[in-house]
């Protein structure tokens, strides 16, 4: 009655060099971005003091969090990297997740002090100097497009790289508010457009932020990815030839675009156990994309088979939904 146990990780040698080529290009791109932000943030934060405008400062701040972002990304990058070894089983594949919860993070906090402030400047707003700011916001929207093309060149499946691209996305929209807010200053006097662009930006920051903080949770509390429904997978693991049931049904995912599962098959008396393993380690890598399968398979007892009876007394412990053959 023995035990198939396949853990496999479905990368080969030049599969681990194209993924590491993939982070060097990854590395390559947000580093080019990063200089860009940096260098403009210090001109904004200058010409946003002598205008007075909330619209450049926020702007400001913001491009220093997606500053902190990428720093951040080419950090989690790096560790995610290394090798599994010791008791980091998996490695360090989590912290790109931990990099995009911060991310998701810093949108809503900063979104919500800036919200503040554009309700205490939209009660008692200052003098802006419209034109400034409508250049200052036109040479931003450059910059911040360059930078978000360059961003976008790199592996967006990686949550952590999402998190860095949402930062620079929602602040180049942002300069483009922050362009028409100026203009309106610029020719009609109304100072309370800077607020309204602030408040724009904010709207954005609080969808992208509210986005990354639920993606990376789900990956946190070890949901199944959106696209692979564990009710459909296990019955359909159910009805490979000889599979008697299939229970312990977890799937997860390591990191961002790394899906794993892991369960318990009960085989047909007789049929060879190995066998019906790599059948299925096979129908999950090239259906559902999942190369990282942990499969326990046992040939099922003969009063298993009849009908109505449950697995408790094979698995005292059971998790989850059990799927059975309808064969």
């Amino acid at each position: 009655m023995g035990a198939g146990h396949d853990h496999g990780h479905g990368h080969s040698h030049g599969a681990g060099h194209t993924h590491g080529a993939t982070a060097d290009s990854d590395k390559r791109w947000l580093a080019g971005a990063l200089a860009l932000i940096v260098a403009y943030m210090a001109g904004e934060v200058v010409v946003g003091v002598i205008s007075g405008s909330l619209a450049l400062l926020s702007d400001a701040a913001h491009m220093l969090t997606d500053a902190a972002a990428i720093v951040l990304a080419l950090w989690a990058i790096q560790l995610a990297a290394r090798p599994a070894a010791g008791r980091m089983t998996f490695g360090w594949k989590r912290v790109e997740i931990l990099s995009a919860m911060a991310n998701g993070a810093t949108l809503l906090v900063l979104a919500a002090w800036l919200t503040f402030e554009a309700i205490r400047r939209l009660l008692d707003p200052p003098e802006v100097t419209g034109g400034l700011v409508l250049v200052t916001a036109l040479i931003g929207v450059v910059v911040n497009l360059i930078a978000t093309v360059m961003i976008s060149r790199a592996n967006r499946t990686s949550l952590n790289v999402e998190g860095a691209f949402q930062h620079l996305l929602t602040d180049l929209y942002g300069f483009i508010a922050t362009a028409i807010a100026g203009a309106i200053i610029m020719f009609t006097g109304w100072v309370q457009a800077d607020v309204i662009a602030t408040l724009i930006v904010v709207v954005l920051m609080v969808k992208a932020g509210i986005s990354l903080v639920r993606a990376s949770s789900r990956i946190f509390l070890e949901a199944a990815p959106e696209n692979l429904d564990p009710t459909v997978i296990g019955a359909a693991m159910a009805g490979r030839d000889h599979v008697v049931e299939v229970h312990d049904l977890h799937i997860w995912e390591i990191t961002s675009g790394s899906p794993a599962l892991s369960a318990h098959v009960l085989v047909e008396p007789g049929y060879d156990c190995h066998s019906v393993r790599e059948d299925l380690a096979h129908f999950l890598s090239h259906e559902h994309h999942i190369d990282h399968a942990t499969l326990q398979v046992d040939h099922a007892q003969s009063d298993l088979l009849t009908l109505g009876r449950d697995t408790e007394s094979h698995c005292e412990q059971s998790h989850g939904e059990t799927h059975k053959t309808l064969r």
